[in-house]
């Protein structure tokens, strides 16, 4: 039986990070648990938005969320190559706006466990739902042939939420990396499900030794529910990342969040420094975007000036590699971010 952890409070002391030009950033730490904010700042004020910025009221996105459609065959190959071994992949699935430079490029990040969530998330385009069927036996070889044969030398394997399944599909994560290791020698890097209070299926996908541990965080406390659904819980996203380091320490942690969802300054921050605390090694920040009428709408649009920004406190913070920009997304350049020496 799977139970929940319940968090320890923390001292109130001063704790002050520098920035790039060795600017002070303090925080306060809460004498609360995580399940709001480990650093509290008080909002005084609606939030500053910088100039040039835009909102969602416009109906239009802003110029530097457009951008050119790649011109490349790669991209059908890809495309041909996942419809030929039926798997699914998060970029379709999600509507990711990386889709078409990702496969030009001969990448995908792989989704398993099939194409219904059972979440409502109120940000994901994937369908949700009762999925109709059981984890396919054969998957992790095929996902292990599709990375084969696109010459993949780091692979990213996500998959939907299956709180159907007694172990949230765990051990069909450990299939999949161990098949996708044996097969071409690549890093691996899983982005999980929250295995919501049942720390044996995150055990079980640590076994199978993967590179990267990425789970996302996504917003602020406040927003949470809101934007995960009901299930979700911050305090045990907060210690799954702490947890995966208790099981194997040579696992890098790595988590990400949406902006423009109607978090305040201070408590984005709060929530990066959470993540610090819990020794989360890489970062990954991007705009949030509306993929249709029934999903949360966009509260504003952050321009890359202030990404850069957010970015530059992030490392100063401790954050071994941060991505930070629009179209940044979780396993957006994951290679990259994977062959940090750490």
């Amino acid at each position: 039986m799977c139970t929940a952890v319940v968090p320890t409070s923390r001292d109130q002391s001063p704790v002050v990070y520098y920035n790039a030009n060795d600017n002070p950033i303090w925080f306060i730490r809460s004498t609360d648990p995580p399940t709001s904010m480990a650093f509290r700042l008080p909002v005084v004020s609606d939030p500053e938005i910088p100039e040039g910025a835009e909102v969602s009221a416009s109906g239009r996105l802003p110029r530097w969320l457009k951008r050119p459609i790649p011109r490349s065959n790669s991209n059908h190959m890809t495309a041909g190559l996942l419809e030929e071994l039926k798997l699914e992949t998060v970029c379709d699935n999600a509507k990711c706006p990386n889709r078409m430079e990702c496969y030009s490029q001969q990448t995908a990040t792989f989704m398993i466990l099939g194409a219904v969530c059972t979440r409502p998330c109120g940000f994901c385009a994937v369908h949700r739902g009762r999925p109709p069927e059981l984890p396919e036996s054969d998957e992790p070889e095929r996902v292990a042939e599709a990375a084969a044969r696109l010459g993949l030398k780091h692979v990213v394997i996500t998959s939907v939420t299956r709180d159907d399944l007694p172990d949230g599909g765990a051990d069909h994560f450990y299939r999949c990396v161990v098949a996708v290791r044996e097969r071409t020698g690549a890093t691996t890097e899983v982005l999980t499900p929250d295995f919501v209070h049942c720390k044996p299926s995150l055990a079980r996908v640590i076994e199978a030794r993967p590179d990267v541990f990425n789970h996302n965080m996504e917003t602020v406390p406040r927003l949470y529910r809101r934007v995960r659904g009901p299930k979700s819980d911050y305090a045990w996203t907060l210690q799954m990342m702490l947890d995966v380091k208790k099981y194997d320490a040579s696992v890098r942690t790595k988590s990400g969040l949406m902006l423009g969802l109607g978090e305040e300054r201070a408590e984005l921050l709060d929530a990066l420094a959470d993540l610090r605390e819990h020794d989360v090694d890489f970062l990954t920040l991007g705009q949030y975007l509306q993929p249709g009428e029934k999903y949360l709408p966009v509260v504003r649009y952050v321009p890359p000036e202030e990404f850069d920004e957010l970015g530059e406190i992030a490392r100063g913070m401790g954050f071994k590699k941060v991505a930070s920009g629009p179209f940044v997304r979780s396993s957006y350049h994951a290679r990259d971010m994977a062959e940090t020496a750490v």
